[in-house]
């Protein structure tokens, strides 16, 4: 048996049918520029981050029986094992119809019908060997196996995009390093402002609270950290945006295995993320760990911001 990965994961897989068009999301139509087929997925595209990275990762989710799936083998190629996963007939990827635009932006539409979550029985054994769990929105399926896994210590990395009601306000809680889109992050609490935000998610229990904000960049709290931050984006040429918050948790997993405090994996995952995309698809761009501290050490790179209770506006 392999050894267990620093880094296991598990939620949605997706097969992405991506179109790139050429026009902005916002004119309402446009011209086919080239169509794509690509492997995506939270949890699945964090985990090949980690691995770009150099970091070891695992998927830990249902995949099919069968040696050839298409799933199953581009996970292996991307370098994230898959040797402690469950497996069953019924399992399948999430498909997801992905439009983006010449600015970057895109639309997803999914079909998530499909099983996601872990086996209710996943071995303690192997979660006891690991450092961190990546978990996303899906997590609700499998939340026994995310309780045992924070009570043996691992890190519990919450990628977080909606709510299912008091389920999903259990599994943020069990998250002690909460990284969330700042518009899901308003609407779970109910306030305005990034400050007001942070405040509102934080807890004894929590290491970290990230918010990210696309092209204005993100905003943070963390434990070894005093007061609120802002980042603000790197500059960097926008081919498409699919994948950038997937490969911004992988890339702070990884950070937080070689034990950078927050305002570095801050730091690194953003970096990592803005690489990602300056290439096609969610994959196509994700970069290697020397590619990360270049960009971190250009002129260019932005410095973190105290961030006030009087700055209410979001860019949104």
């Amino acid at each position: 048996m392999p050894t267990v990965p620093s880094i296991l994961g598990f939620g949605a897989i997706a097969i992405d049918d991506i179109v790139y068009v050429d026009q902005p999301l916002s004119a309402g139509k446009g011209k086919v520029l080239e169509s794509a087929r690509a492997f995506g997925g939270n949890v699945a595209t964090a985990l090949a981050a980690v691995a770009r990275l150099g970091g070891t990762a695992g998927f830990i989710g249902w995949l099919a029986t069968p040696a050839d799936d298409a799933v199953l083998c581009d996970l292996v190629a991307s370098g994230v094992e898959t040797a402690f996963a469950p497996r069953h007939p019924d399992a399948r990827p999430v498909r997801s119809r992905i439009t983006v635009g010449s600015d970057g932006e895109r639309f997803i539409a999914y079909d998530d019908e499909a099983m996601l979550g872990t086996a209710p029985d996943f071995p303690d054994e192997v979660l006891s060997r690991a450092t961190v769990l990546i978990v996303d929105s899906y997590a609700i399926r499998s939340m026994d196996v995310v309780a045992r896994a924070r009570d043996l210590g691992l890190a519990i990395l919450g990628d977080i995009e909606w709510s299912r009601g008091p389920e999903t306000e259990r599994l943020i809680a069990l998250c002690d390093h909460l990284i969330l889109p700042l518009g899901f992050a308003r609407i779970a609490t109910g306030r305005r402002s990034p400050a007001e935000m942070l405040d509102a998610l934080w807890s004894p229990s929590r290491s970290a609270v990230v918010l990210t904000d696309g092209g204005r960049g993100l905003y943070y709290r963390g434990r070894d950290e005093t007061g609120l931050w802002h980042l603000p984006p790197h500059r960097v040429a926008v081919v498409d945006s699919t994948g950038a918050g997937d490969c911004f948790h992988g890339a702070y997993a990884h950070a937080l295995t070689r034990g950078a405090d927050t305002a570095g994996r801050v730091a690194f995952a953003a970096a990592a993320a803005a690489l990602s995309i300056t290439g096609r698809g969610g994959r196509e761009a994700l970069p290697t760990d020397d590619q990360v501290v270049e960009l971190l050490t250009s002129m260019s790179a932005p410095s973190a911001v105290e961030l006030k209770y009087a700055q209410l506006d979001t860019g949104t």
